[in-house]
């Protein structure tokens, strides 16, 4: 099975990555970056690059497809390749998948009209313009329509490790877990603005500014 992972300039990385660690385990499946070229893309905060493998016109079917999120995305939502791309190869796909405001990708494809979804906080009302319905949720599935979407950044883990469960089975996905040791004890729980004070928030939006 074919997976394909998005790959665009001023992505996250770890929406790409996390995946990616957690599906490249499982040898029945085939993963490959994709862009709109072959060749280089920077992440969000330029310190990191990804390398494209395939082009988007070389991946016109695969089984599944992971688009993750990033200040990338704001210029992607009004057309363009990529979001071709998923329109085109979604009714052929086992899953179409996000990670944090990839899902406002899904959505400027149409494919979110008046579903519950979910992204990174700070994106809920951009994905309700886009017709999506934003629901406080870490994975949402849709699986009559073949959609699993992730909000931000780690829970792209949380969302491959579904996914390996749904096309492979439950071993699996809990073999990949053991492999990449994911056994998540964060020092804080502050993973969610609801979560933390006002000196958080204040710090938030000063490292928000500088990465803009």
């Amino acid at each position: 099975m074919q997976v394909a992972i998005a790959a665009f300039p001023r992505m996250t990385a770890l929406d790409a990555i996390g995946p990616y660690e957690v599906l490249q385990r499982i040898p029945a499946l085939d993963l490959v970056f994709v862009g709109e070229r072959r060749g280089e893309v920077r992440t969000e905060n330029g310190f990191l690059g990804l390398t494209v493998d395939a082009a988007y016109d070389e991946v016109p079917s695969p089984d599944v497809v992971v688009v993750p999120g990033g200040i990338g995305t704001r210029s992607l939502l009004d057309g363009g390749p990529l979001v071709d791309w998923v329109r085109a190869t979604y009714p052929g796909t086992r899953f179409t998948t996000s990670v944090c405001t990839g899902s406002l990708v899904l959505a400027a494809a149409g494919l979110l009209n008046g579903l519950a979804a979910t992204t990174h906080w700070g994106a809920v009302d951009k994905l309700a313009e886009l017709g999506a319905k934003p629901v406080h949720r870490r994975v949402i599935e849709h699986l009559d329509q073949r959609l699993v979407i992730a909000a931000g950044v780690s829970s792209g883990i949380d969302m491959a490790l579904r996914l390996a469960e749904l096309l492979v089975d439950t071993t699996a996905a809990k073999a990949a877990q053991t492999l990449i040791e994911y056994d998540p004890e964060p020092p804080f729980d502050a993973g969610h603005p609801s979560k933390v004070d006002a000196a958080v928030m204040a710090r938030v939006e000063e490292y928000r500014a500088v990465r803009a």
